[in-house]
């Protein structure tokens, strides 16, 4: 599952696991895990994310095929926020061809970049119990949840936001040409509420 920050891939790559039986394996939450138990990877990647820079390659590729050689994941898996660029994603075919388990569809989350814009500078969350709000949906008040204090998170700001965007369209979408050319794209138009996003989705790959 890819696509630029705010299409909605962690939403859609979680809906489609528990519809297909298959784990939704997201990066970011392999490598706090891997971080927090401590493992040979994990030590690696924290010094990286301790200091401010980017985990390399090699540590993230790792971490991810750890993951990929869990039992749960044998008859598949839904990859989100993996790859990021083309040499991560020329490096997981190796990975995956080694174990004879090649990629199956690459799903392209498509949303413009205004209407992301305002999805992301629109995001709060609660102090209190993590909760998500958008100001346009929930208004900009007390979370509905706990009475917590609703806070826009830094990298939620509208020039951040735009940064990131900049940042996707020099290193993230060239894997679209990528994918293209092995025949495994679907792009899917992102705009609409969850379920009909998930309606896309589930009539592009069947």
């Amino acid at each position: 599952m890819i696509g630029p920050p705010g299409a909605g891939k962690g939403t859609q790559a979680k809906l489609l696991g528990e519809r297909l039986g298959v784990p939704h394996v997201s990066t970011g939450d392999i490598l706090r895990a891997a971080v927090a138990a401590e493992t040979p990877l994990g030590r690696q990647a924290r010094r990286f994310m301790d200091s401010g820079r980017l985990v390399p390659d090699d540590v993230v590729i790792g971490i991810v095929d750890e993951r990929l050689r869990a039992p749960d994941c044998r008859r598949g898996f839904i990859l989100d926020g993996f790859p990021r660029t083309v040499p991560q994603a020329r490096a997981l075919d190796e990975l995956l061809a080694k174990r004879g388990q090649p990629l199956d569809a690459v799903l392209l989350i498509d949303v413009p970049q205004p209407a992301l814009v305002e999805r992301l500078s629109g995001r709060r969350v609660c102090r209190r119990c993590g909760a998500m709000f958008h100001t346009a949906l929930d208004g900009a008040g007390a979370c509905t949840r706990c009475g917590g204090e609703l806070q826009q998170r830094a990298d939620d700001r509208e020039e951040t936001v735009l940064e990131r965007m900049e940042v996707y369209a020099r290193e993230t979408a060239p894997l679209r040409d990528y994918y293209a050319r092995a025949g495994l794209l679907h792009a899917i138009d992102g705009m609409g509420t969850r379920d009909e996003v998930a309606r896309r989705i589930e009539a592009s790959v069947g």
